[in-house]
């Protein structure tokens, strides 16, 4: 019995059964991560627009404190008595510029009473953290215009705001400083603050609005956040030029990559004569997907600004002081980045011109085509799939690398759009922002960290998804190209 088990153990083993567990458990623990990390960036990420409740409790000490419940955590067993659980919570208060700080912490065990007012606003300001407070009256040149939150001086208060947020957009708009209608609130701990109305972006009462109000708040932030420029240090607004930069480095990439991977594939595969160099050419190619890409970053600011840029500038401008192509910009960022995906292509249209059938090829070149009119006719069109394989890793690589960008034109903010109405309407030259930078910086750089988190969050999500939409029209035209082939041949 026991050897009957043994040998139909070792039969299993021979054809690979334990293998297949092996492997097929991999798999689900990669889908499994894979599955967390977006379901994480969806609930951090798009959660963050969500207009949450405002919360106003009292310690024993009699601090006063509004704000929205952010974070909890269990307090340190250092900081509590031994044997005593404690928990601690989060609170974003706003107002930093009266407060010191964005968020302050409170131990649960210190709270006397907890409410949720409804008249408590959540204010979005232009120039400062939100304002996290209560309506006290609303003023036009000095004069009071409506005091105290009741309905109708809350109404007053959002009719002048709009007027101002119109005058704002408009042309000639004035100073925020030099606006006439100004709004007064009152913070937890009975501070004032004075604010031009001009300066008010949204205002919210989330504690007193139903789910369809939150639903229209959200998704006004929602389009903000896709639609407008970044303020607060990039800590609020939106990430349109961030993403806008982001599309058109990846087309100008795309457009550089592919032509000068095919022309490279197309050489060594069909002209060049087969020899210790040409393999020592793909060893090279080959090894070049390993450079770490800060050295094509280096390359990049050598090469193409220092050099080729300077030399535009001296040749083209040479009346201009400031540097025009001798300095980084969305041009040198996206050859760049050609550069470090050229490998992937060279080398992904190879194995596609080596799949084209040699039948193929010998029955064109017998009907009288020349080597170009076969190459062109027969093997590139059977190649175009593969060839759109190694563009979609290329892209897939090229979209989210940020340190050779760094180095070639990427900015935190950028000064000038890329698109304007000034000719030649597309500016390769000026400098760009990008969502990947854009992560780095406000996640790593933000003087703000924590209310830079869910923006983050934000971000990446917003690049993996311009990442799978790249890619996917990218695959979809490479799977009718394929269907066409297929169809030609019967």
């Amino acid at each position: 019995m026991v050897a009957r088990l043994t040998s139909a153990r070792a039969a299993r083993t021979r054809k690979g059964e334990p293998w297949v567990y092996v492997t097929s458990g991999a798999l689900a623990l990669m889908l499994a991560l894979l599955l967390g990390v977006i379901l994480l960036l969806l609930v951090k990420g798009l959660g963050f627009f969500w207009p949450g409740e405002l919360v106003q409790v009292v310690t024993r000490d009699g601090r006063t404190i509004l704000g929205q419940e952010w974070h909890a955590e269990d307090v340190p067993a250092s900081a509590g008595a031994a044997g005593e659980p404690r928990t601690r919570t989060q609170y974003r208060v706003g107002n930093r510029r009266e407060f010191g700080a964005d968020f302050v912490w409170v131990d649960d065990d210190a709270i006397v009473s907890r409410e949720t007012p409804r008249d408590a606003l959540f204010v979005e300001r232009l120039t400062d953290t939100p304002t996290i407070g209560t309506l006290k009256e609303t003023r036009r040149d000095g004069a009071l215009v409506a005091a105290g939150a009741a309905g109708a001086a809350y109404e007053v208060y959002l009719r002048l705001a709009d007027e101002a947020r119109h005058e704002r957009s408009g042309a000639g708009a004035p100073l925020l400083d030099e606006a006439s209608c100004t709004v007064v609130f009152t913070l937890s701990d009975g501070q004032e603050v004075e604010i031009p109305l001009a300066a008010v972006v949204r205002t919210v009462r989330p504690n007193d609005i139903g789910l369809f109000d939150k639903t229209r708040v959200y998704a006004a932030r929602l389009w903000e956040f896709l639609a407008a420029p970044p303020r607060e240090s990039n800590t609020a607004g939106g990430i349109l030029p961030a993403l806008l930069g982001t599309v058109l480095m990846v087309l100008l990439m795309t457009l550089a990559v592919v032509p000068l991977g095919v022309v490279g594939a197309l050489y060594l595969n069909e002209y060049a004569r087969q020899g210790p160099l040409v393999r020592l050419v793909r060893l090279a190619v080959s090894n070049l997907a390993g450079v770490p890409s800060i050295v094509f970053g280096m390359f990049g600011l050598a090469f193409f600004i220092h050099v080729v840029g300077d030399g535009i500038d001296r040749v083209f401008f040479p009346g201009r002081e400031a540097a025009t192509f001798g300095t980084g910009g969305l041009l040198w960022a996206a050859l760049t980045l050609a550069l470090l995906t050229v490998p992937v292509v060279i080398v992904s249209t190879e194995e596609a011109l080596r799949a084209t059938p040699r039948a193929q090829r010998e029955g064109s070149l017998a009907l009288g085509s020349t080597r170009w009119q076969m190459l062109r006719s027969i093997v590139l069109p059977s190649a175009l799939p593969g060839i759109l394989t190694g563009m979609i890793l290329a892209v897939a690589r090229g979209a989210g690398e940020v340190a050779p960008l760094m180095l070639t034109g990427v900015m935190k903010l950028a000064p000038s759009p890329l698109i304007d109405g000034t000719p030649p309407f597309f500016h390769l030259e000026r400098k760009f922002m990008h969502l990947g930078f854009h992560i780095y910086d406000v996640g790593f750089q933000s003087p703000n960290v924590e209310a830079s988190k869910p923006m983050v969050y934000a971000t990446a999500l917003l690049l993996l998804v311009l990442v799978v939409i790249l890619n996917l029209s990218a695959i979809l035209y490479r799977n009718r190209v394929r269907r066409r082939l297929q169809g030609a041949l019967f």
